[in-house]
């Protein structure tokens, strides 16, 4: 039995982020993501105006007469979640952690999916594959992956975005949508993920706090990584040191950038002091332009 005001906190959120998705992503989900995939239906005689590239020769060949296959909108589709749950993303300069963020976030694209019928499914990572729910379908299933999302403890704290890539393309058969969350803090990942996306719609959406580029003036100060525990301190009054510190993490923050644009992956990248809603809606209105 779950606590009370864990039930509370689940349904919070459950609410929250369907009124986003009534009132703001309302149709954007199924423009963007219905109809990518094509599965076959039938054949049937040739007719004017058919598509010769639709042919079925073998059939055609047999009987002696044109036939074309004819295919139809996936009923429904298979949408990942694979979610970063080392300990970088309990990190928040503002009123959210990273992992918060990435809560709701989830949250409304697995309503968005389940309102159209469509399978959502989670995987939590680390640096080994911590948590993995299976696509399902219902309310009660979307329910659960909220809250694992927000109450889910890991064992380890570091990253390794490859083992979770990997496991993905050994288990996942079927053609999927994959939303990946994470802040992209690691190296090493884009060999699988450019592999990924060529078998797989892809989506990064990247999580970034100013703070951890921006560090304030007020002198010596003590630094703790949040994934190995080892501490540094640095002075904040240097500002040789500060510029060096703010190009060197926004060279690392543009190169999955870099990547992603080389290897035609789309990539949202959302800044944890602003409404993760105008990023989501312009990423929806751009795939909608893409596909018209």
């Amino acid at each position: 039995m779950l606590p009370k005001e864990i039930l509370q906190q689940v349904r919070y959120i459950e609410l929250y982020t369907r009124h986003l998705v009534n009132d703001v992503f309302s149709g954007e989900y199924h423009s963007v993501f219905k109809g990518r995939g094509m599965e076959f239906a039938e054949v049937r005689e040739y007719q004017y105006g058919d598509d010769v590239r639709t042919i079925d020769w073998n059939v055609t060949a047999r009987y002696n007469h044109p036939y074309v296959k004819v295919n139809e909108e996936e009923r429904e589709l298979n949408v990942m979640l694979v979610v970063d749950a080392s300990s970088s993303e309990a990190f928040g300069s503002y009123q959210k952690y990273k992992s918060e963020i990435a809560a709701e976030i989830c949250a409304v694209l697995a309503i968005s999916a389940i309102k159209n019928n469509d399978k959502v499914g989670l995987l939590i990572f680390t640096d080994e594959v911590e948590k993995f729910i299976p696509p399902r379908k219902g309310q009660g299933h979307v329910l659960r992956v909220i809250r694992e999302l927000l109450y889910f403890n890991p064992e380890s704290r570091r990253t390794c975005i490859a083992k979770g890539l990997e496991y993905l393309l050994k288990g996942l058969k079927r053609r999927s949508i994959i939303f990946i969350v994470s802040d992209f803090d690691d190296e090493n990942y884009s060999k699988p993920l450019q592999i990924l996306n060529k078998k797989h719609d892809v989506v990064a959406i990247q999580l970034l706090d100013n703070r951890e580029q921006e560090l304030p003036n007020i002198g010596l100060l003590k630094l703790e990584d949040a994934e190995s525990g080892e501490t540094i301190f640095v002075n904040t009054a240097d500002k040789q040191f500060i510029k060096l510190y703010s190009d060197y993490v926004a060279e690392k923050r543009q190169q999955l950038a870099k990547e992603a644009k080389m290897m035609d992956l789309d990539l949202i990248q959302i800044n944890t002091a602003k409404s993760y809603v105008e990023p989501l809606v312009r990423f929806f209105k751009m795939r909608e332009s893409r596909f018209r």
